[in-house]
């Protein structure tokens, strides 16, 4: 997968916002793969003549590098982290433009005037981010589940045990 095929994913699921462009989110993921690795603990780069987000990995220490391509589960942590970044973001800029006030409807002749209460849509956009964050979370919860595997299997598994079937009676006084 390319950093031009996530970008575009998230351009359309933030509803095509006018302050982003493919491009400036293709740098905010090329910009936030190292973090991505620290949250999952692997190691993709991004290939310089291609943009493709890879991972170089050795195939059981015989000096063989075999490339894997970012999955959907690794992309959809990415996405997750950008989403956290876009509600950060909104929230700033909300507060920043607090000052001034926000006039949604003017009835002229019932002389009625309705304005967005700021704290509230603050409030709003804390509550998705926070709810983004714990997704993340879970996300990473679960991939981390998912790729564990055992290292070593210790003990015959051919031979049939041999157990006690005594039932000691104990007294209770």
């Amino acid at each position: 997968m390319k950093v031009v095929d996530i970008a575009d994913e998230l351009f359309r699921e933030i509803t095509e916002d006018s302050n982003y462009s493919i491009a400036s989110i293709s740098y905010w993921v090329r910009a936030n793969i190292g973090r991505l690795n620290s949250h999952i603990n692997t190691f993709f780069e991004i290939k310089p003549a291609t943009l493709e987000i890879v991972q170089s990995t050795d195939t059981k220490n015989d000096n063989v590098l075999v490339e894997s391509e970012i999955t959907i589960d690794e992309g959809a942590i990415l996405k997750k982290m950008f989403m956290i970044y876009f509600y950060d973001r909104t929230i700033r800029t909300n507060i920043a433009n607090a000052s001034t006030d926000t006039i949604v409807q003017v009835t002229d002749q019932g002389s009625s005037v309705r304005k967005i209460n700021k704290n509230e849509v603050i409030k709003s956009l804390s509550f998705l981010k926070k709810q983004e964050y714990t997704e993340m979370k879970e996300l990473i919860r679960d991939y981390k589940a998912n790729q564990v595997k055992p290292r070593q299997v210790v003990g015959d598994d051919t031979v049939k045990g041999v157990y006690k079937t005594e039932v000691y009676n104990y007294k209770v006084s």
